[in-house]
C-alpha cells in the first residue's frame, strides 16, 4: 500500500476552552481530492493550518512521511497552498511576484515563465500581467494565487475556498487544473462550502463538525450514513449528518408564514 500524502493522528487543538480540532484522524491518499466540509467554526481553518505547520498542535501530522511542524521547511517545498483570502505581494505585479517566486525557489526560469504564461492565458488573466495585486479584483487576485501554488509543481495542493470570486468559466478551468493534477500523480486537499463543488470533484469527503470528524467517505458512502436515498445531494446529506436538516425545516416553516 502506498504511504499516505497527509495522515493525522488525534489532532487536537485547544484555544483556552474551545476546542478548535478535538481528535482526528484521517488520510489523504496519493492521486486523491479529499473534500473537507463543515459548517463555520467546523475546525477547517484550524486543520488547514496545523497542516502547514502555522499552528502548535497535539497529535501527529505527517506529509509524505514527514512530521508537519514551523520548523520543517521541506514540507512547505512540497505544498501549494491557496487561502480563501489571498495571501500574496499586493504591491508586485504579477510578473514581478512569479519573477521572485521562481528566484527564491530556485526553479528553471523558462520552465517556470512557460507555466505562467500558459495558466495566465488559461485563465483570461494576461491582460493583468503588470498590473499591481492591490488594484486587481477578487476573483483575479485568486486567479494569480493559484498560478502561484501550481509554479514549483508541487505533489499537494492545498486549497481553501479555491474557487472564490471566479466566473463560471474560471471555475471550470481551475477544476479542471484540480483533476490534471490528480492525474498527474499530485493529491489535493479542498475545503469548501460549495457542495456541488466537492460533490462533482472530490473522491473522498470527511465532514467536520465542532472540532470532529463525524463522517467521511465517498458520496455513496455518505448516503448510507445519513441514511438518505441515492439521488440524495450532498447538501442534503451535509445538513443530515451535521443535524442541521430539522432547523433548516423549521425556519422554512416559519418563512412560509412570514412571506
Amino acid at each position: 500500500m502506498s504511504e499516505a500524502i497527509i495522515e493525522i493522528k488525534n489532532l487536537k487543538k485547544h484555544y483556552g476552552e474551545v476546542k478548535a480540532v478535538d481528535g482526528i484522524y484521517l488520510n489523504l491518499k496519493p492521486g486523491e481530492i479529499y473534500g473537507l466540509l463543515g459548517p463555520n467554526g467546523a475546525g477547517k481553518t484550524t486543520t488547514v493550518k496545523s497542516i502547514l505547520g502555522l499552528l502548535e498542535y497535539e497529535g501527529l501530522i505527517k506529509v509524505m512521511g514527514i512530521e508537519a511542524t514551523f520548523e520543517n521547511i521541506e514540507i512547505k517545498k512540497m505544498i501549494g497552498y491557496v487561502s480563501e483570502e489571498p495571501l500574496i505581494y499586493k504591491s508586485l505585479s504579477p510578473r514581478e511576484m512569479f519573477s521572485f517566486l521562481t528566484s527564491i525557489r530556485k526553479l528553471n526560469a523558462d520552465k517556470a515563465s512557460k507555466v505562467v504564461q500558459d495558466l495566465m492565458e488559461s485563465l483570461e488573466a494576461s491582460q493583468f500581467f503588470d498590473t499591481p495585486i492591490a488594484g486587481l479584483s477578487k476573483g483575479n487576485k485568486q486567479k494569480i494565487q493559484i498560478i502561484a501554488a501550481l509554479l514549483h509543481d508541487p505533489p499537494l495542493l492545498i486549497m481553501d475556498e479555491p474557487l472564490a470570486g471566479l466566473d463560471a468559466r474560471s471555475s471550470k478551468i481551475v477544476k479542471d487544473i484540480i483533476n490534471i493534477h490528480t492525474e498527474n500523480g499530485g493529491s489535493v486537499m479542498l475545503s469548501t462550502h460549495i457542495m456541488e463543488v466537492a460533490e462533482d470533484i472530490c473522491d473522498r469527503i470527511g465532514i467536520l463538525n465542532n472540532g470532529k470528524l463525524v463522517a467521511e467517505g465517498t458520496m455513496e458512502e455518505l448516503r448510507k450514513i445519513a441514511h438518505q436515498a441515492g439521488a440524495a445531494s450532498l447538501e442534503d446529506v451535509f445538513l443530515k449528518i451535521t443535524e442541521q436538516d430539522e432547523s433548516v425545516k423549521k425556519v422554512l416553516a416559519k418563512l412560509k408564514e412570514t412571506l
